[in-house]
């Protein structure tokens, strides 16, 4: 087998066999298949796409390309969720504890924030001590324990996976939904959990910019879990605006602390009962929407929710105080607010410029190796539709930079739309 006629048989939309989709991913992972070869099929993927059942092997040779976790000493069925990632996106945080306050299992992977988009671990970084490199025994021993545990990806799952990304990202070939689809899919079945929800991201601030591929790309990643056992479900949501108020590794675990004590984003939350309804239906833990729902509201009212954070947070070595001493987490040396000067709707939230600029004060990377600032970002003072008052602040920038300080306030002027009439607020769960 030649990789050479490989390329050419995508190139001219021949379908790959599964022998050829195995033969090609473990000569890459294996260093067989140099970088321009492997850039060459992926870009004849961008162009041709594959079938189903192509994506389906792609993402199952990935998957089995390094490590894959054996949850099965852990009791119950796992159940993990995703998101395609976004702005303001700290579901993670919120839904994890819900969810794990109602009796259903969360061993969870999480990855690291690049470009505008946040990563979770680098947020729980954000609080003194956390652990996020746990042996496979302790991650097993902390969801027996507490039901809960948050790591980062293992060095060795999915390698395959990382060194296609990683090409991708810098060959225009990213936004492929096969390439798409079988990345995330094939992180989340060697990550070990029973059943997968996915949060399926549209818009402006997410790679899939229209709705009919986000549909396309959601149905496809349902189809590839369940065709392997995995049950899986996935929600299309909008990312044209920011979903919490809080862009910002701190910043974000302030606001999780805000929705788990029943204040905070509606739309933050609203997003988590949707996907924690569904966590919990596939975990056997209720039997509809309507118990699910209920279930995570008592969690949330009862403040068993915010019980489990603490719990989560001090297993994982970290200071569980932050939880009722936000000051605790990294505070930034400049905090620059936005004040309105009248009575103002929010017309207009540009997530992807609002999230570079997040980027640029030192919040996010714009290559891997970069390094992060834990304490700034940006806090909104609403969403498209909230009534700012006079005093308020529309949006108040946290930075450690005086001049990025200043830069970011003149910024965001830009991205922050305000109108003096009332606005409609926008859809937030699509399908």
């Amino acid at each position: 087998m030649r990789m050479y006629d490989l390329i050419m048989k995508k190139r001219d939309g021949g379908v790959l066999t599964k022998e050829e989709i195995d033969f090609i991913i473990s000569s890459y992972t294996k260093d067989y298949i140099p970088d321009y070869q492997m850039s060459a099929l992926a870009m004849a993927i961008y162009f041709r796409g594959m079938t189903p059942e192509e994506t389906a092997n792609l993402t199952m040779a990935m998957a089995y390309s390094g490590d894959v976790m054996d949850l099965s000493a852990i009791k119950g069925i796992k159940v993990d969720k995703h998101s395609t990632g976004g702005v303001a996106d700290t579901t993670t945080l919120v839904l994890a504890p819900m969810v794990a306050a109602c009796g259903a299992p969360v061993a969870k992977m999480s990855g690291r924030g690049l470009g505008h988009t946040g990563g979770t671990i680098d947020k729980l970084e954000s609080i003194p001590g956390m652990r996020v490199e746990l042996s496979e025994e302790e991650f097993i021993d902390n969801v027996n324990k507490y039901g809960i545990a948050v790591i980062g990806q293992t060095k060795n799952l999915t390698p395959a996976d990382k060194k296609l990304y990683a090409l991708r990202d810098v060959t225009a070939t990213v936004d492929s939904i096969p390439l798409i689809a079988s990345s995330i899919m094939s992180k989340k079945i060697a990550a070990g959990a029973d059943g997968i929800v996915l949060d399926v991201k549209v818009g402006r601030g997410a790679f899939m910019k229209d709705l009919e591929s986000a549909k396309a790309l959601a149905k496809l990643m349902v189809d590839i879990g369940n065709s392997v056992g995995r049950k899986t479900v996935a929600h299309v949501t909008n990312m044209d605006y920011p979903l919490g108020l809080a862009i910002g590794n701190a910043l974000e675990i302030v606001e999780a602390v805000q929705v788990l004590k029943g204040h905070g984003s509606k739309d933050l939350l609203e997003v988590c009962m949707l996907l924690g309804s569904d966590m919990l239906q596939i975990a056997g833990v209720a039997k509809d929407d309507k118990e699910a729902r209920a279930k995570l509201k008592e969690a949330l009212d009862s403040g068993k929710a915010l019980q489990k954070f603490k719990e989560f947070i001090k297993a994982q070595g970290g200071d569980e105080r932050v939880v009722d001493d936000l000051s605790l987490l990294p505070q930034a040396k400049y905090i620059r607010p936005w004040i309105a000067d009248r009575d103002v709707y929010i017309k207009d939230l540009m997530a992807l410029d609002l999230g570079l600029v997040a980027m640029k004060l030192g919040a996010g990377r714009e290559k891997k190796e970069d390094k992060i600032d834990l304490a700034v970002g940006i806090v909104l003072g609403g969403k498209v539709g909230d009534i700012v008052r006079k005093g308020e602040p529309i949006a108040t920038i946290y930075a450690n930079d005086e001049g990025k300080a200043e830069w970011a306030f003149n910024e965001i002027k830009k991205y922050i739309l305000l109108s003096d009439e009332p606005v409609e607020r926008p859809t937030l769960i699509f399908e």
